[in-house]
């Protein structure tokens, strides 16, 4: 605050100095200094102390602001006037990035911008509060903008004749400042480092604005060493050959359902809790019960179901990316095309907004004949904290089973939305809580209510198809874990965020899933995967041949059965970091070379790797007959 005080009163007039001269000190303290202080507000609003940054890292984010209100100073022509906007504007980025990781874990990235459909979606469910540093905020800002209220209209702060020469430098020395933004490796030299894997960290370190120009590096993804046609080829073809179970029964229709916020905190053995809001899944007969690791934590849907659809994983792509705007730009092999090659109906239904992580895009790209939102739903909505209930959401599921065509077997993915964030919904019936501590965490009972109605739900759904006699395989994960109170969340895993070895840490990333069929499961079963491996445990207990890339997937899971953006297993039950390098760091490599290929491999891209066995069995055939 003296700081801050002492910067105000120089820029005010001194009468032991000439009045131009005097003007003059002030517009040039005024333009050097105005970057830094914005930038010392922003990080102040983030939670960070801007007095322990380094004095790179200071130089570094006063360039990017440097840009910014030079340029606008010299079209403009008012300093003070674009000093106050400029940490306004500051404020509220610092503002922004510290809700939004509040929500999701993670500042605001690059990538964010092509969601901004979905961000503005879901922003009426959070409830926003103030912090003491937006507070201070306010106030010094509301302190800059009453101190300098006398040079808002005073000449020297107006454009004048003959003035060209002056704002010609200024705006000359703003494009210089764009430098390090148009190329952001410049800004490592200051010290400024990214984290992929603290992204609100480096983002308190190396300065909100400096950090969020060098995400935008990884904009495009680095390709990986020796990613030949030959090597790929021989990764994916090189896999152990294990031979499809005979189920028993014929292209059964598939159910996938991933179910928002889904989790299973009484797995991990803290709680008790006055009902247990899994009871009746965890009771399911003819079912595979386990566990799914996910790559995000209380948000990120979008990614988790590109990473069972398609087989890849949020491992080789930068944190925070959203692969339905970034990567799936054209056809795109997913389970959508690979059951579509064996005649299926693919249909996809979401209960929320049609735009939400563009899946009205996403979706024709992934294969799917059809998306329903919840606009277009069939049958009577009803709500749970306002959003469309699983009750209503699995009555739909069951109005397009009814209305399929009887000939044709119907894969239908499935995203809920009742369980959607934030559990602030007032006077909401707490139906389940902890029986030691009931009413301490609110947001976390509230959320494990809402838990409990889709286990009511999922209960019907089941009965509905077991009554059914067509042969129906159902599968049902959860796509991350809620973002309640962080305590229960403490509580919950036994241990602190600070005091978590790596197999806790991932347990922040697990997830419940079940698949069950309306006939006996005959094929694979496991405890523990990953979402980019649980459509083969799918597609094993349906009877149907994967891809080659399906089957290099269930090879590589026997000896790394569940891997993730945060880390992995293996096979028996020791978490591993991607920073450390182990025995298993070459087969991870791999796992890159061919997802590389898959996504981004152009002219080189293995295609016959990643179709379905009978898209590329019928295309064999008619170049076989063309030859004859």
């Amino acid at each position: 605050m003296k700081k801050v005080g002492s910067l105000i009163r120089q820029l005010l007039p001194r009468r032991d100095v000439p009045l131009r001269q005097n003007a003059r000190a002030q517009k040039l303290l005024l333009l050097l200094l105005t970057p830094l202080t914005a930038f010392w507000l922003m990080q102040l609003v983030l939670g960070s102390p801007p007095w322990n940054m380094s004095v790179g890292v200071a130089l570094a984010n006063w360039l990017c602001l440097s840009a910014l209100y030079w340029i606008g100073c010299a079209i403009i022509g008012y300093p003070a006037v674009c000093c106050v906007l400029l940490h306004i504007l500051a404020g509220i980025w610092g503002a922004a990035n510290y809700f939004v990781s509040v929500f999701r874990g993670t500042p605001i990235l690059p990538w964010d911008f092509k969601a901004l459909g979905t961000a503005v979606a879901v922003a009426g469910s959070y409830s926003l509060s103030m912090t003491w540093q937006i507070a201070i905020c306010i106030m010094l800002i509301a302190l800059l903008a009453w101190a300098l209220r006398p040079y808002y209209k005073m000449g020297h702060f107006r454009p004048r004749k003959g003035d060209l020469l002056r704002r010609g430098s200024v705006l000359i020395a703003g494009l210089l400042c764009l430098i390090p933004i148009a190329r952001p490796q410049i800004l490592g030299m200051f010290g400024v480092e990214t984290d992929v894997w603290d992204q609100l960290g480096a983002y308190q370190t190396g300065g909100a604005a400096a950090e969020f120009l060098r995400n935008t590096e990884f904009m495009e993804v680095e390709k990986p060493d020796d990613t030949t046609p030959e090597r790929v080829n021989a990764i994916v073809n090189g896999a152990e050959d294990d031979p499809t179970p005979n189920v028993g029964v014929d292209h059964p229709n598939i159910v996938a359902i991933m179910n928002e916020s889904w989790a299973d905190f009484e797995d991990f053995g803290n709680l008790t809790l006055t009902e247990s809001p899994i009871n009746y899944i965890n009771s399911v007969s003819n079912a595979i019960h386990g566990h799914a690791y996910t790559s995000v934590f209380g948000a990120g849907t979008s990614t988790s179901e590109f990473e069972f659809l398609t087989g890849n994983s949020m491992n080789f792509l930068p944190s925070g990316s959203i692969p339905y705007q970034q990567y799936i730009l054209g056809p795109t092999d997913s389970l959508a095309t690979l059951l579509k090659g064996y005649g299926y109906e693919t249909r996809a239904f979401h209960p929320g907004e049609q735009t939400s992580w563009q899946r009205n895009i996403a979706y024709p790209r992934l294969g799917f004949d059809s998306f329903k939102c919840g606009e277009d739903m069939d049958v009577p909505q009803t709500e749970e904290h306002g959003y469309v209930s699983d009750d209503s959401d699995f009555e739909q599921i069951i109005w397009e089973f009814e209305h399929k065509d009887e000939s044709t077997p119907l894969f239908l993915f499935n995203v809920t939305i009742q369980n959607h964030g934030s559990y602030t919904v007032e006077d909401y019936p707490a139906e389940v809580q902890l029986a030691d501590e009931p009413g301490a965490y609110p947001k976390a009972e509230q959320y494990l209510t809402l838990a409990n109605k889709t286990d009511e739900a999922f209960k019907k759904l089941i009965d509905y198809f077991s009554a059914q006699t067509e042969p129906t395989i159902l599968v049902m994960f959860g796509d991350h874990q809620p973002s309640v109170e962080q305590e229960f969340l403490d509580k919950a895993y036994g241990v602190t965020q600070d005091e978590m070895t790596m197999a806790q840490y991932m347990d922040k990333f697990k997830v419940p899933f079940i698949i069950w069929a309306n006939y006996p499961l005959t094929g694979d079963s496991t405890k523990i995967t990953s979402l980019n491996f649980l459509a083969q445990y799918v597609l094993r207990n349906a009877g149907i041949e994967t891809s080659a890339y399906g089957k290099y997937l269930w090879n590589l899971q026997k000896t790394i059965p569940a891997m993730t953006f945060a880390g992995y297993f293996d096979s028996e039950g020791n978490a591993y970091s991607h920073l450390d390098t182990t025995k298993f760091t070459p087969l991870i490599k791999d796992y890159e070379r061919v997802q590389y290929n898959n996504l981004f491999g152009g002219n080189e891209r293995q295609a016959e790797l990643f179709a379905s066995p009978a898209s590329t069995t019928s295309s064999d055939a008619a170049n076989a007959a063309d030859g004859d």
